[in-house]
């Protein structure tokens, strides 16, 4: 297969932890030709969706690890898949790439996740759709909601709805005394909306990061604990990665959620599990490959590949 990989500037990628790599390892290891998309260089001239992709080799080092080929402008037609592997923000270019994605797709384009889907499944918001899964959650811009909801729950967590990595997370207890600054700083004044729920103990075992791939779920979960002193288990945010076999809860999870999302058109997921609820549904660059892998000797990107070529070849 000819794949197009629409990627962050392949000088920044940390090859050691990053699932795109994996991905691209994989693919290459199954004897697949590879192409590096920048989502700035997408473009629609004539009706035609199209890119500039460069041809890129894996050296097999860490380091110095790729050659790329001189860019030519292709349709992202001509490709058997392209993979929209940009980290968030989901902000109003990357609206603009699913959009332009999205028409790809009407012309014959292969895209995973399906720009719709990507576009329709706000990570943090999503969750509601899942309210059996769900804990106590208020989305608002209001500070007198927020307010009432931290009166009865007493210890919450804010965050905003178009951030990653932990960012811009907040936990907040009755009495803190920069809880209204907290509150006039995320929502801008009441002119942004953002989420709060309430606070789960259960972090203090980790995050779950339980990857579904094809509906299907990878059998162990990253568990990313916070360092010290810290709420966040993002590793982002400085947590450490344990993988750990899903649980009966992760399980029950997964089988309601997993024919669903494939469903749609999310053929790669990253669920966010703390103890027994669902906080998050990562659909824009959910990773976590290379930490299971490593710890468990279960090849993430080999399996994500094999779905892959099941897919392709079952569409063809």
């Amino acid at each position: 297969m000819n794949l197009a990989f629409i990627l962050d500037p392949l000088d920044g990628l940390k090859t050691y932890k990053d699932s795109s790599f994996a991905m691209l390892r994989a693919a290459q290891a199954r004897g697949h030709v590879l192409f590096a998309v920048m989502r700035e260089d997408l473009a629609l001239r004539d009706g035609v969706v199209s890119a500039q992709a460069a041809p890129l080799t894996l050296t097999g080092t860490l380091a110095d690890w790729y050659r790329a080929g001189p860019s030519e402008t292709r349709p992202l037609a001509d490709f058997d898949a392209v993979l929209m592997r940009q980290d968030p923000p989901f902000d109003t270019e990357y609206l603009y790439a699913t959009h332009l994605l999205e028409l790809a797709e009407s012309q014959g384009a292969r895209v995973f996740n399906r720009p719709q889907a990507v576009r329709d499944c706000n990570e943090k918001l999503a969750t509601a759709q899942f309210p059996q899964f769900t804990p106590p959650t208020l989305v608002t811009r209001r500070a007198a909601l927020i307010h009432a909801f931290l009166a009865e729950h007493r210890d919450i967590i804010l965050k905003p709805l178009d951030a990653m990595g932990g960012a811009s997370i907040f936990r907040v207890r009755v009495g803190d005394p920069n809880l209204n600054v907290i509150i006039e700083t995320m929502t801008a004044l009441e002119s942004k909306t953002v989420m709060a729920q309430r606070f789960i103990p259960e972090i203090a075992q980790g995050d779950k990061r339980i990857l579904l791939i094809a509906g299907e779920p990878v059998p162990y979960a990253l568990a990313r604990i916070p360092k010290p002193g810290e709420t966040r288990g993002n590793l982002a945010a400085g947590g450490t990665g344990v993988a750990q076999p899903l649980s009966a809860r992760d399980r029950e999870i997964v089988a309601a959620l997993g024919p669903q999302l494939k469903a749609r058109g999310l053929f790669l997921v990253g669920l966010d599990v703390i103890g027994d609820w669902l906080t998050e549904i990562n659909v824009t660059s959910p990773t976590g490959f290379q930490e299971i892998t490593a710890q468990t000797g279960f090849d993430v990107a080999e399996m994500f590949v094999t779905a892959l070529e099941k897919q392709v070849m079952g569409d063809a």
